[in-house]
């Protein structure tokens, strides 16, 4: 008779107290040896992470395989389900420009995608500008950032991440040679331009702690690197552009509630930038050039979610803003966009998107609206500015994306494409719901729900309720290839619109962060119960899902209410939320405060966010199941924060459930690249989830 398997057992983890004392009060973190000192080494190189966290990772990683072992099928069953509602050889709807149309496609089996241009109005005459997929050969790590072409559509630009830190090279191809030209550009942001005139390439340069701290350009086809603009404050992300009439170029700068712009004339492109209305805290602006003037989207003057103004092109300080569309309360005016002819705006009113066209010559509106419960409704933009077609997109959670050109002078459009699914797919199976839960302070929460009509509201099928909440996000419900291997299981998917999301407004934000924070923890958990009651699960039957400030969530709401969930799964999860906005070093840190509050100068925020931090919080509870994520190469959410919080979690939980840990040596915060590798790695949390539901550890 063969022995029976020993039960896999998880790693000892070392601790080393570790008193830090701030603003007059002690912690004491036990887990503090995680963090590698040479970290920011670490993220560009893994193998010079210590010895003795890497061999702390490799078993966490070892007894996660080992405990899952019985999932593998599974996990392979659902990869290929996910890839088999790929079309693999895919390619988008291509965007006119001039006498080219540009887009992008997949060869069959290919990773990566290729970007390619033809003659306008041709099916033939196809030229590959990159292949992505040569570029990642032999790589174990490769995405591309940003693509960019000249107006005289001579030259082509990249950038390339090879490590998932999210230091980017930018090259530059002469389309007509084929050779690259001039010397890489190292550690950048993945977005670049060229100037209108096609001359000249300007970049974002990321710091030592991999922050944006300078604007530089150079000649487009090489040459010297000039610095156009240095930010002094280190909390305040940015980023350069160009307006939508060319008619300037941009250097946005801000944080999540103050912001300036400055420009450079397109003529000029070698012109100092200019401020166009300065920085005042807790004002956020963004403009177009359009008409002969420049449209602003504001929040300036208490409007809270957002009203438009114009003003001319020589008096562009605040003082000189006229109003024009006007603030409405509820109505989130997110964004604008010219052409010659026409300016769109796109307006967020519970959870839902419309899209309002204005004509230039007589100031006449319309809309572009979708009347049903919920769906997601988006602008692709458009290479060109004098033309009249724009193209937008719809979905929703039951329905594939669609691509319309839309002839915003006849009001009519013309449907470019629909998202083909190969395996099949039929709308007419599955229900979509919005629901409203009620949060703890009386506030009305939308809910999206997508389930089969088949399953039964009497609380047995299994329930995932997603969720993130931070920033001003909002979670679009759309169509997902991925979350229908849950939902065709049986499986409803909940998505929860919390506060901490712009889902019902920048106020619905703005109630959800800094000191409000709390509330996005309340309102996910008033959701969660509001569909357990209302037969969409049961706490035996419920898992949480949410990723980075999601994985925040996750924290947060396992430490309040661990009795609501039998599974949680944090992806790249900030969980250490003291000490990572206390250590300025880090990337985020400053350009974060707005958000979170600054708990080196402010007691008041040290001890509010002490008070929710998940890792600082872990007690002696009878916690769910949990799988924590992460990506060693990752500068947003460090390594050390998943393994910190599995670590505090499986030494306090008293349930006897599994604590997991799984950490990508070759990746950062989005994960693998390569369109196959990472629906592995969601297919490996979606087998975590039905695992939890099922009890699979009892057999593990």
């Amino acid at each position: 008779m063969s022995a029976t398997p020993a039960k896999p057992t998880p790693p000892v983890v070392k601790k080393v107290p570790k008193v830090i004392e701030q603003l007059g009060r002690k912690r004491t973190d036990d887990y503090a040896w995680m963090k590698d000192d040479n970290w920011q080494a670490v993220l560009r190189d893994p193998s010079l992470i210590k010895a003795d966290v890497k061999a702390h990772l490799t078993e966490e990683n070892a007894y996660t395989k080992a405990m899952l072992a019985s999932t593998v099928d599974l996990q392979a069953k659902m990869f290929e389900e996910m890839k088999g509602r790929i079309k693999e050889d895919d390619s988008s709807v291509p965007a006119p420009d001039g006498p080219w149309e540009y887009y992008s496609r997949f060869n069959v089996g290919g990773q990566h995608p290729l970007y390619c241009r033809r003659p306008r109005g041709k099916t033939d005459g196809e030229q590959i500008l990159l292949d992505a997929d040569a570029l990642a050969k032999g790589k174990a790590y490769s995405e591309v950032g940003g693509t960019a072409h000249t107006n005289d559509h001579k030259l082509f630009g990249y950038s390339e991440d090879q490590q998932g830190s999210e230091f980017y090279k930018i090259f530059v191809k002469d389309l007509e040679s084929g050779q690259l030209l001039g010397t890489p550009i190292e550690g950048a942001y993945g977005d670049f331009i060229f100037s209108p005139d096609g001359q000249w390439l300007f970049w974002t340069n990321r710091d030592k702690e991999g922050r944006p701290d300078k604007i530089f350009r150079r000649p487009a086809r090489g040459g010297e690197a000039v610095l156009v603009y240095e930010e002094q404050d280190d909390g305040m992300f940015m980023g350069v552009g160009t307006i939508s009439s060319d008619a300037y170029i941009t250097i946005g700068i801000g944080n999540q509630e103050t912001s300036e712009l400055r420009l450079i004339p397109a003529a000029t492109p070698t012109a100092e930038p200019k401020v166009f209305a300065a920085r005042k805290v807790g004002v956020l602006y963004d403009v177009e050039h359009w008409d002969g003037k420049f449209v602003i989207r504001t929040n300036a003057g208490d409007a809270v979610d957002f009203k438009l103004c114009t003003t001319a092109e020589d008096k562009t300080e605040a003082a000189h803003w006229q109003d024009w569309i006007g603030h409405e309360a509820g109505r989130f005016i997110v964004g604008i966009g010219a052409f010659k002819d026409y300016l769109i705006r796109v307006e967020r009113l519970n959870a839902n998107n419309r899209i309002v066209i204005t004509n230039r010559s007589d100031k006449a509106e319309h809309p572009i609206a979708v009347d049903e419960e919920a769906y997601a409704l988006g602008v692709e933009g458009s290479l060109e500015f004098d033309t009249k077609v724009m193209r937008y997109t719809y979905t929703s959670p039951s329905t594939p994306r669609q691509w319309f050109d839309y002839d915003m002078a006849t009001r009519t459009r013309t449907l470019r494409k629909t998202q083909e699914i190969p395996s099949g797919h039929d709308a007419g199976k599955y229900e979509v719901k919005r629901l409203y839960a009620k949060a703890s302070d009386g506030a009305q929460v939308p809910i999206t729900v997508l389930k089969l009509k088949s399953v039964k509201l009497d609380g047995k099928a299994p329930l995932l309720v997603y969720g993130y909440g931070s920033y001003g996000i909002p979670q679009e419900p759309g169509f997902s290839i991925r979350n229908l291997s849950l939902v065709d299981r049986g499986w409803v998917w909940a998505i929860t619109h919390i506060r901490g999301g712009s889902d019902k407004g920048w106020g619905w934000f703005q109630e959800g962060r800094k000191f409000k924070k709390k509330n996005t923890f309340t309102d996910f958990i008033a959701c969660t119960d509001h569909l357990q009651k209302a037969g969409y699960g049961s706490p035996a039957r419920t898992v949480a899902y949410g990723g980075s400030a999601g994985g925040l969530l996750m924290g947060a709401v396992v430490n309040e209410r661990p009795d609501l969930y039998a599974g949680i799964i944090a992806a790249v999860p900030f969980v250490d939320v003291i000490n990572t906005m206390s250590d300025t070093t880090l990337p985020l840190t400053p350009p974060e405060w707005p958000e979170w509050g600054n708990p080196i100068e402010d007691p008041a925020a040290y001890d509010y966010m002490m008070s929710y931090s998940p890792y600082d919080n872990v007690g002696k509870k009878a916690y769910p199941a949990v799988l924590a994520t992460g990506g060693l190469s990752d500068p947003r959410v460090t390594y050390w924060e998943p393994e910190k919080w599995a670590a505090k979690l499986r030494d306090n939980t008293t349930s006897g459930k599994p604590v997991l840990l799984k950490i990508n040596m070759e990746a950062g915060h989005g994960g693998a690249s390569g369109r196959y590798d990472f629906l592995k790695e969601i297919a490996f949390d979606y087998a975590f989830a039905i695992w939890a539901v099922e009890k699979g550890w009892t057999k593990a």
